[in-house]
Parts: C-alpha cells; sequence; structure tokens
C-alpha cells in the first residue's frame, strides 16, 4: 500500500505494558480512591479485599487458594517465590523468552541451585514440555510477552505431581484460560491485560504451595517484603493468613488500588472471563488475517496453537528486507516504529529490546478490535513507503 491511509485508531495505545486503559477510561474513574487514609484503615483493607476477591471471582481462582497484593508488580511475585520456596528439590527452569530467561539467570546465579534443570528454545519457539518432570519443581512463563509465545494448555502437569508449578501468568490471566489445579503459583501484575496501573503484583498460592512454605526453611537470608511466614509461639512456622487478606507487606498506592477495581468492575460489566478472552482472541484473529494475506509481515511463531493474543510478536519475511544487512534492518524497523508514532496511530509497537527484531502488537482485552483493524493499513504504507526509498536509494 503507497495510499496513506485515513482512518485512524481511537486509541493508539498497543505497549504491552503498561498497557492500554479501558475503553471508556477517564481519570473521573478515580474520583472516590481513599486518598490521605491508611491502607490498614477499615475502609483501606476493605478496599484491598475486594481486589482479592474481585480477582477471585473474574479468574474463577479456587476457594482454597490464597490472593495477596505484593510489591514490585509480577517481578517482585515470582523473587518472592523463588527465594522462599525453592531448594527443597530439584527444579527444572522452562525458558523462551526474556522473561523466563531472568528467572533461569536467578536460580542459578544468585540462588545458586545445584540441581537445576535448563529447557530453553529461541524466539518464536516453544521449549519441549513432555521433557519436564512436575516432580521437581517447575517455574515457566504461560506467555511470553517479549516472544509472542504462549503454552497451548496444562496438560503436560501432572494432577499428582510432588513438586511445584511456579507460573509467571502476567500477560496471560484475564486473557487465558488458567488450569488452575495444575498450577501452585500464580503472579501477574495490573498493568497487563486489566490495564491497570503499575508496581503491584499479584501473588496466588495453592494448598500444596502453602504447605511448602510452612515446612521449609530455606538456607538463605530473606529481605522484608519476600518474607511470607512467621514463627509461633510453639516454635512452628504458619503462613501470614493478613497478606492474604488485604493486608500488604508494604504500603500500596491507593490510587492504583482504586484503578484496579475499576478494570475489574468493567470486566464484570462485560461479561467476566469469558468476554475478555474472547476480545483477546478476537484480535489475535484480526492481525492473523492480515498476516495471511501479506507478502511482508508474518508471526514470530511459526506454530498457530503456541501464538499469544496478547503479546502479538511479527517479523518481516519480504526477501527484499532480510538480505539487507543486519544494521540496515534494524534502522528500517525504528523508522516504521518511529512513523507510527509520528502519525499517532500505534504507540510503542517496537519488539522488546532482546526480541528479534520486529512489530510488537498488544492484543489484550482493553483493547478495541476496529483499533487493530484501523492499525493494520498503516503498517502495511509504513512498510511500502521505507521500501520505496530503500529501493530508490540503491539505485
Amino acid at each position: 500500500m503507497t495510499t496513506k491511509p485515513t482512518v485512524k485508531p481511537n486509541n493508539p495505545m498497543f505497549s504491552s505494558g503498561p498497557c492500554a486503559k479501558r475503553p471508556g477510561w477517564s481519570v473521573d474513574a478515580l474520583s472516590a480512591a481513599l486518598l490521605g487514609r491508611s491502607h490498614r484503615s477499615g475502609p483501606g483493607k476493605k478496599r484491598l479485599q475486594a481486589v482479592i476477591e474481585g480477582h477471585r471471582k473474574l479468574l474463577n481462582i479456587p476457594a482454597d487458594y490464597k490472593i495477596g497484593i505484593v510489591p514490585a508488580s509480577d517481578t517482585g511475585a515470582v523473587e518472592m517465590v523463588m527465594w522462599s520456596m525453592l531448594g527443597e528439590r530439584g527444579v527444572d527452569i522452562v525458558a523462551w523468552e526474556s522473561f523466563g530467561m531472568e528467572w533461569l539467570k536467578d536460580v542459578t546465579g544468585q540462588l545458586k541451585l545445584k540441581d537445576v534443570r535448563e529447557f530453553t528454545a529461541d524466539y518464536g519457539q516453544l521449549s519441549d514440555l513432555s521433557q519436564v518432570d512436575t516432580d521437581r519443581d517447575v517455574v515457566f512463563t504461560w506467555n511470553g510477552t517479549t516472544s509472542g509465545v504462549r503454552v497451548p494448555n496444562g496438560d503436560w502437569i501432572k494432577a499428582d505431581r510432588k513438586g511445584l508449578t511456579i507460573c509467571d501468568a502476567t500477560s496471560a490471566v484475564c486473557a487465558m484460560d488458567m488450569p488452575w489445579d495444575k498450577l501452585d503459583v500464580i503472579t501477574w501484575s495490573w498493568q497487563k491485560v486489566l490495564g491497570g496501573e503499575a508496581a503491584h503484583g499479584m501473588l496466588v498460592l495453592s494448598p500444596r504451595a502453602v504447605a511448602r512454605l510452612e515446612s521449609y526453611k530455606p538456607d538463605r537470608p530473606l529481605p522484608k517484603i519476600f518474607r511470607m511466614t512467621k514463627k509461633e509461639k510453639d516454635g512452628s512456622i504458619k503462613l501470614q493468613a493478613d497478606i492474604f487478606e488485604g493486608a500488604t507487606i508494604n504500603t500500596p498506592s491507593m490510587l492504583c488500588v482504586e484503578d484496579c477495581l475499576d478494570a475489574l468492575k468493567w470486566a464484570d460489566g462485560l461479561g467476566g472471563l469469558s468476554a475478555l478472552i474472547k476480545r483477546s482472541e478476537s484480535n489475535l484473529a484480526t492481525i492473523a488475517a492480515w498476516v495471511d494475506q501479506s507478502d511482508w509481515i508474518d508471526f514470530l511463531p511459526e506454530r498457530k496453537e503456541i501464538r499469544s493474543c496478547t503479546s502479538i510478536c511479527l517479523k518481516v519475511k519480504d526477501p527484499w528486507f532480510t538480505s539487507q544487512p543486519q544494521d540496515a534492518q534494524d534502522a528500517m524497523l525504528k523508522t516504521l516504529v518511529k512513523m507510527m508514532d509520528d502519525e499517532n496511530v500505534g504507540k510503542d509497537i517496537g519488539s522488546y529490546r532482546d526480541a528479534p527484531g520486529g512489530i510488537r502488537i498488544w492484543g489484550g482485552a482493553t483493547v478495541e478490535n476496529a483499533d487493530i483493524a484501523a492499525l493494520l493499513p498503516w503498517l502495511d504504507y509504513a512498510y511500502a513507503t521505507i521500501k520505496a526509498q530503500g529501493a530508490k536509494a540503491a539505485a
């Protein structure tokens, strides 16, 4: 396409985190925020408990699973768990993108655990999950935000497993159906699929995970913000239950809490989890239809069943482009991303800094399908313009 499109997305925000706010959002949605009050006050704890129970209802989290709000976003939640629980038995780390690789580095380089097996794969691929032993502890991401690859199902996890499955699900919850019975620790953050504000993490523990915390003491010091248990008068170690009842370890932003409650209310009004999943899958389907007819763009993940419906990662397949030197390819992609930004049609759509060069479009539930559809002709136009300029310069 060489003709400049005329229709623009109503909301050009396609960042993979922080993600687009829910449709119709304005700062007025935060007018009832409990500002100037302690988060430990009665009303403060009630707001925090509402966030916990709102997620339980939306995501169909089992009643006997504990849900807590923890510091430092999804990263903080994952680190809390790894430092507090790992080392009781061997660990299998499954990594196929940047964040999974970070967890691998932490387990081997910081925790320095000895009995660790690595199952890694390149960007766009998924590790061989059939090789994972769930009688060992397993650490993995459900959805690779930086590679656009998701786990298709939980069939590879044994129901009678002896280890814990520790799942970083930050760009999967609210967009994909999570098999809670196969997961023992689940983490995410507000700024992903529900478009909430940053810095707060969500941590879910199965009864098996709670039992691990109360029975295993790691041979390492734990910072205060990582401690989830306390010593009772009788010498036993018990879960700090109040963390999972609205009493946070550190001070949360009550403004962010109000924003999260607003997002949960919006999701409930849509029809709950099934409606959120449908919106995300519809966005993926629109991009897939465009890719199918394109002669220049393709998905980074080749296998259809592992393609993410949230962090949708694309690569340029045009032979003219791939024949160019790498620095030239990088420069053209930067130009394309800048064109989308300058035209105010697609913000923050470049691939993650550690990932192969390409385009990453957030397709989570807060993104309207009409905005996705309006973005795609602009991408065609931008690439055609860049290609024509490159061919002219080479002539």
